[in-house]
């Protein structure tokens, strides 16, 4: 959708949306592309080390014969379809054939656990449900309590009550012609990660992916060049890997590998990219910070661009990806409901240290104060997203308190704290209810963990406010240290004292505790607000 120019100023000045009114996000990142000519979609490295690749002409016809069998198993537009698998080729074709047919994928995590599936899977009432041998086990224990499932497909063994994902292929026809959508009609549910409170289903309406675009095109430094393959370790069942990296990669006709470990492994990865000479990676924070302190040898990569986002990076992580990868890391930044909204973009602009970037071309990103209106410069308040806007979600699914809850006027209103500088880079302080407030000062948790993680003995660290009498709240630090590492008083002070001369004398951890482990959600991101339930 971008045309590259020579400068931001240029290419936000000349972008235009071009919405059509009708529009199919299955059609878009798949048919088009499967022409017979074999173009490269998919690589899929299973566990085992074998290597598969499917082109597009493969993904069409797979997918047209699960439209086929889902639709002989009574599912029709405006059915909500889960997706409860790992980063395979029957996810990818899952999506598709949902999309083509006018139903509404539901991807789900594969390492939920009952109660969080349960949850989901009565909230959207989703009639029919892929998934594998292993996470059909835990839908038996709930089956009866999910009486909108009718229909759950199994990719490997099929228990009782399951049917061959496999076998109904084999037997549907490959013929279907897609449903005509219009760009407004709902396609995705993807339920919040829930850092506060219950899971809230996300409802996106199928120009979400043309929405997705710019951001992704530019924290890839114009995705989709000649040689592009992308890859991301985090799961397709979240946002960030769905429709910033599968979806829009498929969108610009962009092979994608897919091989996604059960437990991270820094090693792993770095082979992983050396041996496909991948040119793109989506790396979320929590990655790049287990890959800095395992410290493998990077050689031999063929990175193009390499973007994350999810956490703000600090400048210390910044400078060791640049060392490491031969290419800088490009943040962006977004949130379920309304994702790709800000990017940083290296062959546009410089990547300042401290920012997420600037608002992506089509986005009117700004700061403002609890009544709606924009923030000066340097000012902090809460980031927002004008409305309408392509990206945006429709509502929350069975949830119209909490979408009207969700603005201020025409506002999305993030529920993240930042301020924007003179030259349009805008900077993240941290979630509304993370921010610390300390002797009158409010300090952000985000630059204190990126200080914290930068000195030589720490591994990870989360930043939260204890309840103070005096200050009302406290900085404290809950911090894990590194292999060969030990907790102690020493330790502490040298902690402290590498933020108080780093950073701020006012934001250094008067409270530091060593953990083995930190509460995160199934993203990666860091859930302080168990932290500060622990002190309260």
């Amino acid at each position: 959708m971008l045309n590259p120019a020579p400068s931001y100023e240029q290419l936000v000045s000349q972008f235009r949306w071009s919405i059509p009114a009708h529009y199919n996000i299955g059609v878009d990142v798949c048919d088009k592309w499967a022409d017979g000519s074999g173009r490269l979609a998919l690589i899929f490295e299973a566990k085992d080390g074998r290597v598969s690749r499917y082109t597009f002409d493969d993904i069409r016809l797979a997918s047209n014969k699960l439209a086929n069998l889902m639709r002989a198993r009574g599912v029709h537009a405006g059915d909500r379809v889960g997706i409860l698998l790992p980063q395979a080729p029957e996810a990818a074709i899952s999506h598709v054939a949902a999309y083509k047919m006018g139903a509404i994928a539901v991807p789900l995590f594969v390492l939920f656990g009952v109660d969080a599936l349960k949850f989901r899977l009565r909230d959207a009432a989703i009639k029919l449900l892929v998934t594998d041998a292993a996470s059909a086990q835990k839908i038996e224990h709930i089956r009866a309590e999910l009486p909108a499932l009718e229909t759950v497909l199994c990719i490997d063994h099929a228990p009782a009550g399951c049917e061959s994902f496999h076998d109904g292929l084999n037997r549907a026809s490959d013929a279907f012609s897609p449903v005509q959508t219009a760009a407004e009609d709902p396609a995705l549910i993807i339920y919040t990660s829930g850092t506060t409170g219950a899971p809230k289903g996300a409802l996106h309406a199928h120009r979400t992916m043309l929405g997705h675009m710019p951001g992704v095109e530019m924290s890839h430094d114009f995705l989709g060049q000649p040689g592009d393959l992308i890859w991301t370790p985090a799961d397709w069942a979240w946002i960030g890997a769905l429709m910033d990296v599968l979806m829009p990669a498929w969108q610009l006709g962009v092979p994608v590998l897919a091989r996604r470990f059960e437990k991270f492994d820094p090693e792993a990865a770095f082979d992983l990219m050396r041996r496909h000479q991948v040119r793109n990676v989506f790396l979320p924070p929590t990655a790049l910070k287990m890959l800095r302190a395992s410290k493998p040898a990077a050689g031999a990569l063929a990175l193009r661009s390499l973007a994350s986002g999810g956490e703000s990076l600090g400048e210390e992580l910044l400078d060791w990806g640049r060392e490491t990868f031969g290419v800088p890391i490009n943040e962006f930044y977004g949130q379920t409901e309304c994702n790709m909204v800000v990017s940083s973009c290296q062959v546009l602009f410089s990547i300042k240290p401290g920012s997420i970037g600037k608002a992506t071309a089509g986005h009117d990103v700004q700061v403002i104060d609890e009544s709606g209106n924009v923030l000066p410069p340097g000012v902090q308040g809460n980031i927002a997203v004008r409305s309408p806007d392509p990206v945006m979600f429709l509502g929350y699914w069975n949830n119209p308190e909490a979408t009207r809850e969700k603005f201020i006027g025409q506002w999305l209103v993030t529920g993240d704290t930042g301020m924007r500088d003179e030259e349009g880079y805008i900077r993240f302080v941290g979630r509304n209810d993370d921010v610390i407030t300390s002797a009158g000062y409010r300090i952000g948790p985000g630059p204190i963990e990126d200080c914290l993680i930068a000195h030589p003995a720490v591994k990870l660290a989360a930043v939260i406010g204890a309840p103070d009498p005096e200050r009302t709240e406290i900085v404290k630090a809950y911090v894990v240290l590194k292999d060969g590492f030990s907790g102690s008083d020493s330790l502490i002070r040298e902690l402290q004292n590498h933020v108080r001369t780093r950073l701020a004398a006012h934001e250094y951890p008067r409270q530091v505790r060593f953990v083995d482990s930190l509460p995160l959600t199934t993203t990666g991101k860091i859930i302080r607000r168990v932290l500060r339930g622990q002190e309260e």
